[in-house]
């Protein structure tokens, strides 16, 4: 028979699941961002206002089961190829934006009146970012595989790792004695050994291990193994001194290198979905209602002040890094907003009296007006972007940092009748190839500064440039070119590429791709000449291989997928029977067209 604490932890989740439904309902009429529900949720359900949640402790526990659940399906959409990539990104970038962040703060608190240690550890507090809120908006817009998606992706991972360091710091600055046990030389060993252990995990243990689990075709047994890995070596950070979320992270990137991570990410997206909503929901539960209407305008000043201060120290770390300025100001509002882990961070605080009790509710309200303002700043920053780029021409602030010093060299100019492609990554690694075994001249415009020093050390003719940008395309000769390739996977760069390029050269055949079909009519509009949407190539290919199982001629698979891709892919967007275009019909391993 169920106790009396388990009777009422259902019953809470009940409410939360009830009074969510209703939130997101109203939410979704008024097109505005679940998370904002589910922390209005969290706001009314909270110990503050109705009270009518009364395991709070208990919703925190699953609130970090989505935030361990969200991260392991962040590191399985990666590989360790993919974060070896972005090292720069992680250690430059992170490390540079937490320090500046810090000391800006720092003084700032220092000027208002607040003393050194206190000072210092708000800047810890301020200096950190939401993993759960940016990660999870970025995957649902998309904007995962885009520069600001990398570049915030690597920021995280940073933060996720130097919070550590600011626990064991916290009661140091307090001017208590550290009772942590563990060595400076013993962490970093630890850390090591993780490292090692993920390494050896993902090339040898876990491909052997998931492909006899599969063998079985067990679907439980292939689930409980995922579950295993995944609170395992979250279980094994945690031990380390590192946080579960980094743990988590580090069992997807073990199982990515596997051929089963689509299987195990399938299984977990259901789990994440419903566990992150619980993480929203218990970050709402902190906001005391009456303290924040007490003091609301202090409190929306404070906040505002912390979305431009981090805005600007993440732009700015960006622009080092040597990213146009478009990325530079959507990496800064994406990361403008204070992070879940401050508040795990801000509990030492109390705890060694570093925050008093008015500090501490003054940081947990602009924390979350900042959380909650987080889905409006990052459907802001693309337009803001766009619109600052139209008050300045300095070539240094539209490409970057290092323009100059990866500009196209003349002779690249007289290029005549050839191919411009956008983006260098592994579409645009395919047509580059593709192009050099034709014989047909192209160039290249890319806004990673690596990527771009590397290829152009390798003989390859790559330029740094935004190709939103006039000056960017005319450097590449746009007026003289015959084929536009963008390859990118910001579909709202990819717009702006293909205005400003047929604005530049109305002849110009542009040939554009996109991850969702919903965007082959607006690019189409806009003035691109094909759309390739990737879930539509998928449907032709393996239908074009099920023809060939099927013994039908060459000839006819080629005239059929050539029909398929007529007309921006037309005939997948409606009913056969209803467009009377007719069906095939198998007979005898050979495909008929009846006409209707």
């Amino acid at each position: 028979m169920a106790s009396n604490m388990e009777m009422a932890l259902f019953t809470d989740v009940e409410i939360i699941f009830g009074l969510s439904i209703l939130i997101l309902l109203i939410f979704h009429r008024i097109k505005l961002s679940p998370v904002l529900g589910f922390l209005v949720t969290g706001i009314i359900a909270g110990p503050h206002m109705l009270g009518i949640i009364n395991e709070v402790e208990q919703v925190e526990i699953l609130a970090e089961l989505g935030i361990i659940l969200l991260l392991f399906t962040i590191g399985v959409e990666m590989s360790i190829k993919e974060l070896w990539e972005i090292k720069r990104l992680v250690l430059v970038g992170g490390g540079l934006q937490v320090v500046s962040t810090i000391i800006l703060v720092y003084y700032i608190a220092l000027y208002v009146g607040y003393s050194s240690g206190t000072a210092l550890f708000l800047g810890f507090l301020v200096s950190l970012s939401s993993t759960a809120i940016v990660l999870k908006l970025l995957q649902e817009k998309g904007e995962m595989p885009t520069p600001h998606g990398k570049i915030s992706l690597g920021i995280l991972i940073f933060q996720d790792i130097i919070i550590v360091p600011m626990i064991l710091l916290a009661p140091i600055l307090a001017g208590v004695p550290s009772n942590s046990d563990d060595s400076t030389i013993a962490f970093l060993l630890k850390g090591l050994g993780i490292i090692l252990f993920v390494i050896i995990s993902a090339r040898w243990i876990m491909p052997e291990l998931l492909f006899r689990i599969a063998k079985t075709r067990n679907r439980e047994l292939f689930l409980l193994a995922i579950l295993f890995t995944v609170f395992g070596t979250a279980w094994l950070t945690s031990k380390a001194g590192l946080s579960l979320a980094l743990g988590a992270f580090l069992a997807g990137l073990i199982i990515s290198e596997s051929e089963y991570s689509h299987q195990a990410i399938g299984n977990m997206l259901p789990f994440k979905d419903v566990f992150i909503s619980f993480f929203f929901v218990s970050i709402g539960m902190l906001m005391d209602v009456s303290f924040f209407l007490d003091n609301i305008t202090i409190l929306l000043i404070l906040a505002v002040v912390v979305l431009l201060l981090k805005s600007a120290t993440s732009g700015l770390v960006t622009f080092i890094l040597g990213y146009p300025l478009r990325t530079t100001i959507i990496t800064g509002l994406t990361l403008s907003q204070v992070g879940e882990f401050s508040f795990i961070l801000s509990s030492f605080g109390r705890e060694f009296g570093l925050l008093n009790d008015d500090l501490y509710q003054t940081f947990l309200a602009v924390s979350i007006v900042t959380m909650a303002a987080t889905p409006f700043v990052m459907t802001f920053s693309h337009d803001f972007s766009r619109k600052v780029l139209e008050w300045t021409k300095n070539p240094i602030f539209i490409n970057g940092l290092y323009s100059k010093s990866m500009a196209p060299v003349k002779e690249d100019e007289e290029l005549q009748d050839h191919l411009i492609i956008i983006g260098y990554g592994f579409n645009g690694k395919t047509v580059s190839n593709a192009a050099k075994t034709a014989g047909i001249p192209y160039v290249i415009i890319e806004t990673n500064p690596e990527t771009v020093r590397h290829e152009k050390n390798q003989g390859e003719r790559i330029y740094y440039g935004d190709a939103t940008h006039e000056v960017v395309l005319d450097s590449a000769n746009i007026k003289a070119a015959r084929v536009l390739v963008v390859g990118i996977s910001d579909f709202i760069a990819t717009r702006a590429i293909i205005n400003v390029a047929k604005r530049m050269n109305p002849e110009i055949h542009i040939i554009a791709r996109t991850r969702y079909m919903n965007e082959i009519r607006t690019l189409s509009q806009m003035g691109a000449d094909e759309v390739i949407p990737e879930e539509y190539e998928t449907s032709v290919e393996i239908f074009s291989r099920l023809l060939k199982k099927y013994l039908v001629p060459e000839e006819e698979i080629y005239k059929f997928t050539r029909e398929i891709r007529a007309n921006g892919y037309s005939m997948l967007r409606r009913h056969p029977i209803e467009e009377n275009k007719g069906v095939f019909i198998v007979t005898n391993q050979t495909f008929i067209t009846y006409n209707l």
